[in-house]
Formats: C-alpha cells, sequence, structure tokens
C-alpha cells in the first residue's frame, strides 16, 4: 500500500485531496467509487479540483485503487456531519483486504477530501475480571472544567491507601484502555500493575470522548492531552483508598513525550515511567517513520517519494510563521498545534525535572527508534535518579515478536510482556 502516514497509534493509509462532484453526499461518495472500479480515469479526472488535479493526477488516484486488487463487495456507507463537511464513510473489501474508505463532501456537494485505510481487526470483548482476582475495577471520572472524561480505575482489595499510576495515551484518538486492532495494552498494564497491589486509572482520551471539541483551528496538545492528564492527578489525590503522597505518571509514546510536562504543570505527581517515549519532535519522527513503512517492501517507487516530498512541504509549512490552513499541514492537524508542540523540548524537561524517572524501550519499535532511546541515555546518563529498562524483542506496544515490526503486526492478537508490568512495579514499590 502506498502513502502511509502516521496519527498517534492509529497509523494509516492517508490520502487527504480534493474532488468535485454536485451531488448528495453518498451519491457523490458512490459515483467517484464507481469511477475507479470501472477504471474510467477521464470520468474520475472530470470530478478533481484543480487543487486536486495538481496533488493528486487521477492516473495516481487510479493506480492507487488498483494496488488494492479487485473490489469484492462494499459495506453500507454512513454519512456524518462536521461542520459543512459531509463525511461519506464505507468499508469496501479487496482482495488485499478489507479497507476504510471515507469521503468528505462540502456543503456545495464538492467532494473535499478523499482517505484510504487498512481496516484494522476488531479487539474482541474485554475478559472481565475473575471473581478471586486480588483487585476490582470500578468507573471513575476524571473531573475537568472542560468537560470529564469516563475512566476506570483498578483498586487493589484491602483497606490501603495505595500507590497509583495514571496512564497517558499516546497521539491521535485512543479509548481507555489504548485499543488497536485486537490488542488492549492499558488493560494489560492497569491488571497487571494492579494484581502487584498498585492502583491504575485509564480513561478515554478527550479527542473519542469529546471530538467535536477538536473541529476548531486553534488547539494545542495540552487541550488534547495535557490538562486532562493534570485533571486525572487531582482526580486521584482526593479519592478514598489512594496514596497522595504516590501518584505516578506512566505515558506512552507522545504521553511518555509529555510526561514530565505533566508533572511540572500538577505538582502533585511522585515519579515518572516514560514508555516509547519520542525525544525529538513528532515532525522530525514523521517522515522517518513513513519511509520505513513505504521501504518494507525493498524499494521507495516515483509515488511514494512523492508522498514524501508532499509531506516535506507540509512538515515545512508547519514549522513557518505564515498562516496556513490544516488541510496542507501534516495529518490535517492545524497549525495552532504543529507550531506550539514544536516548542516542547522534552529532553531539556525530563533533565529539569527532579522527580525518579523510568524510561522503557523496545528493540523492534519502528515508531520510536533507537536513535530516540540513546538520546535520553545520554541525556540522562549519570543521574541516580533516571532507570532504563529495554527490551530487544518488543514493538511500540510492549508486545513480543520477531523479525522488522509493521503495520499489521498490530492486528495480530498479543499482550504487553509482563516482564515491563513487573519492572515497573518494583520500580514503583522502590520510590519512597
Amino acid at each position: 500500500m502506498r502513502a502511509l502516514t502516521r496519527w498517534g497509534m492509529s497509523l494509516m493509509l492517508s490520502f487527504a485531496a480534493t474532488l468535485a462532484h454536485a451531488a448528495q453526499p453518498a451519491q457523490t461518495a458512490a459515483t467517484l467509487l464507481d469511477r475507479l472500479q470501472a477504471g474510467d480515469v477521464g470520468a474520475a479526472e472530470e470530478m478533481l479540483t484543480p487543487e486536486m488535479s495538481k496533488a493528486v493526477p487521477a492516473a495516481q488516484l487510479q493506480a492507487l485503487w488498483n494496488s488494492f486488487g479487485g473490489l469484492q463487495e462494499r459495506g453500507a456507507a454512513q454519512v456524518s456531519a462536521r461542520g459543512d463537511i459531509s463525511l461519506v464513510t464505507q468499508r469496501l473489501r479487496f482482495a488485499v483486504g478489507d479497507i476504510d474508505t471515507q469521503v468528505a463532501v462540502d456543503a456545495s456537494g464538492r467532494v473535499a477530501g478523499l482517505n484510504f485505510k487498512p481496516a484494522a481487526a476488531q479487539a474482541p470483548p474485554a475478559p472481565s475480571v475473575p471473581s478471586d482476582a486480588s483487585f476490582k475495577e470500578m468507573p471513575f471520572n476524571v473531573v475537568s472544567g472542560k468537560g470529564n472524561l469516563p475512566g476506570t480505575l483498578a483498586l487493589p482489595k484491602g483497606k490501603g491507601p495505595f500507590r497509583v499510576v495514571v496512564l497517558v495515551h499516546g497521539s491521535g484518538p485512543q479509548d481507555r484502555d489504548e485499543t488497536i486492532g485486537p490488542n488492549r495494552p492499558f488493560l494489560d498494564v492497569a491488571r497487571g500493575l494492579a494484581a502487584h497491589g498498585i492502583a491504575v486509572l485509564r480513561y478515554e482520551k478527550r479527542t473519542t470522548a469529546r471530538p467535536e471539541e477538536f473541529n476548531r483551528d486553534n488547539y494545542t496538545v495540552d487541550d488534547e492531552t495535557t490538562d486532562d492528564a493534570v485533571a486525572a492527578v487531582a482526580s486521584l489525590v482526593q479519592t478514598t483508598g489512594i496514596d497522595p503522597q504516590h501518584v505516578y505518571v506512566m505515558g506512552h509514546s507522545q504521553g511518555g513525550m509529555l510526561a514530565p510536562r505533566i508533572a511540572q504543570r500538577s505538582g502533585k505527581v511522585a515519579g515518572l515511567v516514560m514508555w516509547s517515549a519520542p525525544a525529538r519532535s513528532l515532525l522530525t519522527m514523521l517522515p522517518e517513520q513513513n519511509r520505513y513503512l513505504l521501504g518494507l517492501d525493498g524499494s521507495i517507487s516515483a509515488d511514494d517519494q512523492a508522498f514524501l516530498d508532499k509531506l516535506d512541504a507540509q512538515i515545512a509549512a508547519a514549522r513557518g510563521t505564515e498562516p496556513v490552513a490544516a488541510k496542507d499541514l501534516p495529518l490535517g492537524v492545524p497549525a495552532t498545534y504543529w507550531r506550539a508542540f514544536e516548542k516542547i523540548d522534552s529532553v531539556a524537561d525530563a533533565k529539569a525535572s527532579a522527580l525518579p524517572i523510568l524510561l522503557l524501550q523496545g528493540g523492534r519499535d519502528f515508531q520510536v527508534v533507537d536513535t530516540d532511546w540513546q538520546l535520553w541515555k545520554r541525556s540522562l546518563a549519570g543521574q541516580r535518579r533516571a532507570s532504563f529498562e529495554r527490551y530487544p524483542a518488543l514493538n511500540h506496544l510492549g508486545i513480543p515478536g520477531e523479525g522488522p515490526s509493521s503495520l499489521q503486526e498490530y492486528n495480530t492478537p498479543g499482550e504487553v510482556l509482563p516482564q515491563l508490568v513487573d519492572d515497573v512495579a518494583r520500580w514503583i514499590e522502590a520510590q519512597r
């Protein structure tokens, strides 16, 4: 597949562009798909605006469609509104597998975007906590002035008070279990730590629980992540059975990168666990991730390179100072987000923190790589408060495997390595 791009854990094949057609949203989407399926490039060309033709010529769009193999089945189309845009979502079954397709149609009936992404395997229902388990799970609201977020508190049985961990998600919309395909990394960690006698809070990320709040062009990563994690800590220190002197933040991926910032803003955090945490700018890492994925077949095609060149141009615009629309920036995220995030130096924040820090890294992680790991080790070398654990067989989700990691691996059922959970538990228990 071509043109892979990442939004946090939701790595996807993204193909943002502009089309034009005057019809109802569902019919517009159906007509476009009909023309692509028929191989009628000329008819598809008639639907393209000048912007689309320039960014993604019809022939290139047709080549992408053809790369999926024959279309075998169409699922039902669902239409939802996002401001003045109608989103037509449909699952298509091709020879290569299921592809989720989203066509964005504006108020005038013109198609404003097209997105293909491999359909993720669905996670099975989460197993219930056994009656003889040493912990229980209960609903927990993260209280925030911007609107509460639902969560789950895994609480050891007994009198307490218990040390507690707040789990902070990676980038993009995430549920409380950080579900990706059939895997639930946060569920594994929460129940594993709870079995060690450590309470754990996991909650719905705001971009999942309240996505309507992000239909604007001026939000930042603090709106997305930081502020809610601070609110989660504040909610926990007031909870019966929790030791307010031992609240720890365990951030995964982007959440790990922001853990020192969360602690500094909270003032109530006892220590940090930074799991697969980037040490560099996300805009620096984004091209690396895409080049890795596009090169897994052994080569970078002309179309691949064109996509990478376009991504580089979007990144340059994000790092600039001129006004620019979100649609012309990486992942369709507004300039306020990228420009505020670029000012965050997670390494400097960690070095400035007086808190104990545990850093965890998987050796097969293609999203946060050894370059970041080595930068963390050099930056925090010689500081007794910093501990490091590396697991050669683990991917970005903390799940063991073999060979080069890939997107497809995320759709294989697995479990976070118990040793990683045990190491976190021992480290927390050792803090005084």
